[in-house]
């Protein structure tokens, strides 16, 4: 996901590979964050060395900024492209501390990010409005070369130009500094949030007898159990999703879903780190940011540049969906109903949200006699790993080799990829099990952009993070379905970063459009269903034995199971998040009351009365932007996804030709041309709404 978050994608940038440093010293030694060698030295960085990089880069671009804006007297020169540099060290550090937070967070971590935050975010904004740079940006535009560039560069001219405009270039003095310190507060505010979310996650542990954890796989029963101490014996449970998800869906002790079920609902409210009081401010910020540049409300100002286009339109996408998923969404809930009267009787209490998840695994192994824990031993993660690898090879012409590299932590693993040429194109690392110290979720960023350059091809480096099935005790991780397509969506998001040759650093790899980075990560977790593909990887990890038929065969038939009720669940998403960013004012009301409202309409039964998710929703409310007014974008690419599968099925799933065509039109261009423009190339056509609704069987 870009983030992406939980899918998110989060950028970076730097094409250099000078190994020289620029900048201060840090108590006699070279600070690691002022570093441009290639690799990160994640073994030497440290919370104290971020203030001190901080100053320096922004003093860097500072400078860089005003000459930039000089450049009318002085000449043009290399202006696009050092206007293209011109935050690329800063970026990489910012990233690379954000990062740092999200993966090995403490005190101090936090402490660094949050002194960084502001700095960053007044710069940023000095620079979206410094009437200099501005100015000779319309000038240049004006020129012999500024009307004769090539479409790539000619487009990172115009969206310069647009997003002056939109950072508030054309505003009054006044207006400028407020909206510099909306600007500054939505840092600081939303960064409060996401960590408040990842304490809330960490703080909480419970510990239960074996007894309790009836039904509950034995694999987790095994990585829960305490050896020693004060709680031998006992099962120490989590809310991290290897612990809390298998709990929810198997566990027969109803009391103990209910306990999970509202400590989760919990996060995000506790005492020191309650949400519920950052979320007004939040809102009200984003809508006065919007107001002081001319819009009705956030989401349009949000939208005005990607596929959408306005906030209205995704509203109008995500109605549309739901009527035309709702028909059956009443017959699944009233399926599901019938089904738990039958077995727990007709005097058996009413369902609860903490009661769903457990009957509706129930009712789908009565129907296809299919547990997803018989699919575990046949996706172990290396074997995952390698088998994704090798259809990217087949498909995509990529070569990936794990190599070493300075990382976070032990876990992590450092791959090289190469194209067929031997072209090493991008690094990445890979950290995929949850700790106390990590938020959840699962995303892809990007630390250095790389590309083509005048001496030849500069790679890009990027990361893989989850919160997969960790190993056990005395074996190793073995992953679900779910987070099998969730490793593949990942890599997918990793693969538009690094096949990415587009020559402008703000155009690459995953900096489109929101409603459509979302594609690539989409369309990979197709090839998690098919029988080709998994006979690459779908391999018993102690026999060997491939992934039966008979057991394909049932996985395939309970796919669409509940289809329905997955959608609504993600039309509920997108719908809370529009709503507040669209239609909510603070005469509706209190905002978790407002928010249960909106989603209430497409649960299967209702939702508790201090309903609080929205505290801990991370993709709207942990970044001053993030998925805020854009979480629609997981189900408009869901609906390009699925149509562009169908050429894949219809050319052949591992057709290297067609995988030629998905590089050359989407993987490569980055958003050196507009969206449905690349769409169009590879489809020959505008995408067809009704695909994604006949893929889950609801057309």
């Amino acid at each position: 996901m870009t983030s992406v978050q939980g899918g998110t994608v989060q950028g970076g940038a730097d094409r250099s590979q000078d190994d020289q440093t620029r900048g201060e010293q840090v108590q006699g030694e070279r600070n690691p964050l002022l570093e441009t060698q290639f690799l990160i030295p994640f073994d030497r960085i440290r919370p104290e060395h971020v203030a001190e990089a901080t100053q320096a880069l922004i003093a860097e671009a500072r400078e860089g900024l005003e000459r930039l804006a000089l450049a009318p007297q002085t000449g043009f020169g290399s202006f696009l492209n050092d206007l293209d540099l011109l935050t690329a060290r800063l970026d990489v550090m910012t990233t690379v501390v954000g990062h740092l937070d999200n993966v090995i967070s403490d005190a101090h971590w936090r402490a660094a990010k949050r002194e960084m935050l502001p700095l960053v975010s007044a710069f940023h904004t000095d620079l979206g409005m410094h009437a200099g740079l501005y100015a000779a940006l319309k000038t240049y535009a004006a020129t012999e070369e500024g009307q004769a560039l090539d479409p790539v560069r000619a487009r990172f001219l115009k969206l310069s130009l647009d997003g002056f405009r939109r950072d508030g270039a054309e505003l009054p003095g006044a207006q400028q500094a407020r909206l510099k310190a909306l600007n500054i507060e939505l840092g600081e505010v939303t960064s409060r949030y996401g960590s408040n979310s990842m304490d809330g996650i960490s703080a909480y542990e419970l510990y239960v007898p074996a007894e309790r954890l009836t039904g509950v796989p034995e694999r987790v029963q095994q990585a829960t159990l305490v050896a020693e101490g004060e709680h031998a014996g006992q099962h120490r449970l989590t809310l991290h999703a290897p612990t809390y998800l298998p709990v929810m869906t198997y566990a027969d002790d109803r009391a103990l879903r209910e306990e999970l079920y509202r400590a989760y609902n919990a996060v995000g409210t506790g005492e020191g780190r309650d949400n519920r009081e950052l979320l007004p401010g939040i809102l009200a910020l984003r809508q006065e940011k919007a107001e002081l540049l001319g819009y009705a409300n956030y989401a349009d100002y949000l939208l005005e540049d990607r596929m959408a286009g306005t906030g209205e339109r995704a509203v109008q996408f995500e109605e549309d969906l739901t009527e035309r998923t709702r028909p059956a969404f009443g017959r699944e809930t009233a399926e599901l109903e019938a089904f738990y009267r039958g077995q727990a009787g007709e005097n058996a209490p009413a369902l609860a949200v903490w009661d769903t998840t457990y009957w509706a695994e129930k009712q789908r192994q009565a129907l296809y006699a299919l547990d997803d824990e018989e699919l575990r031993p046949y996706f172990e993660i290396g074997s995952v790993l390698s088998g994704l690898f090798e259809v990217a090879r087949r498909i995509f012409g990529v070569n990936v080799q794990e190599a070493q590299a300075a990382v976070w932590h032990p876990e992590v693993k450092f791959y090289e990829m190469k194209d067929e040429t031997g072209t090493h194109i991008a690094s990445f690392y890979a950290d995929w099990f949850p700790r106390d110290s990590k938020r959840g979720g699962a995303w892809m960023n990007g630390f250095r952009v790389g590309g083509p350059n005048e001496s030849g091809f500069v790679p890009h480096l990027g990361l893989m993070c989850g919160n997969l099935t960790p190993p056990g005790t005395d074996g190793p991780a073995l992953l679900s379905h779910d987070e099998v397509e969730t490793v593949f969506h990942e890599f997918g998001h990793l693969l538009h970063f690094s096949l990415s040759r587009v020559p402008v650093r703000q155009l690459a790899g995953t900096s489109v459009a929101w409603d459509f980075v979302e594609l690539p990560s989409h369309i990979m977790e197709n090839w998690t269903w098919n029988r080709d593909a998994l006979a690459l990887f779908a391999r018993h990890y102690q026999t060997g034995e491939a992934l039966p038929d008979e057991l394909y065969t049932r996985m395939i038939r309970a796919r669409n199971f509940r289809a329905a009720s997955t959608a609504m669940r993600q039309y509920s998403l997108g719908t809370t998040d529009l709503s507040l960013h669209t239609r909510y004012v603070p005469a509706d009301g209190d905002i978790l009351e407002y928010a249960r409202g909106v989603s209430a309409q497409f649960q299967p039964v209702p939702p508790l009365p201090d309903d609080a998710r929205i505290a801990n929703f991370g993709h709207l409310f942990s970044s001053p932007v993030g998925y805020a007014a854009g979480y629609y974008s997981y189900k408009w690419a869901e609906v390009l996804d699925a149509d562009a599968f169908t050429r894949f099925e219809r050319e052949g799933v591992l057709n290297r030709q067609t995988g030629r065509a998905f590089v050359d039109a989407v993987l490569s261009r980055g958003n050196g041309s507009p969206a449905g423009e690349l769409y169009g190339e590879f489809m020959g056509r505008l995408p067809d709404p009704q695909a994604l609704l006949r893929r889950s069987g609801l057309a």
